[in-house]
């Protein structure tokens, strides 16, 4: 039986490059340094996503809070946001090929 290589495949990474364009990564399915870095960064990404959603709680029932804090509190969920969105197109992405290649 022939030996099988893994067909290289582009993984969407979870930061962006200069004006934020896209960056990938041609992989194959054992993965390397970069793709572990990719995947600690992501669970950073996500956690931190979830910590800014707990602080936005506390600061939309806060009835002191100013226009001023609930504008950058917008921007970091929105960031917040990209990230995540990011990381479902890559996870997604990743989740085609699988089945593609019938794994």
């Amino acid at each position: 039986m022939p030996h099988r290589t893994a067909r290289p495949s582009a993984r969407l990474l979870p930061w962006a490059g200069p004006d934020d364009q896209r960056c990938y990564l041609l992989t194959d399915s054992d993965g390397g340094p970069v793709s572990r870095h990719a995947d600690q960064v992501e669970a950073i990404q996500l956690g931190m996503g979830l910590g800014l959603l707990e602080h936005a709680r506390a600061l939309i029932a806060d009835p002191a809070v100013d226009a001023a804090q609930l504008r950058f509190l917008s921007a970091q969920l929105s960031a917040a946001l990209r990230d995540t969105v990011r990381i479902a197109e890559s996870r997604g992405g990743r989740l085609e090929e699988s089945a593609q290649d019938g794994s």
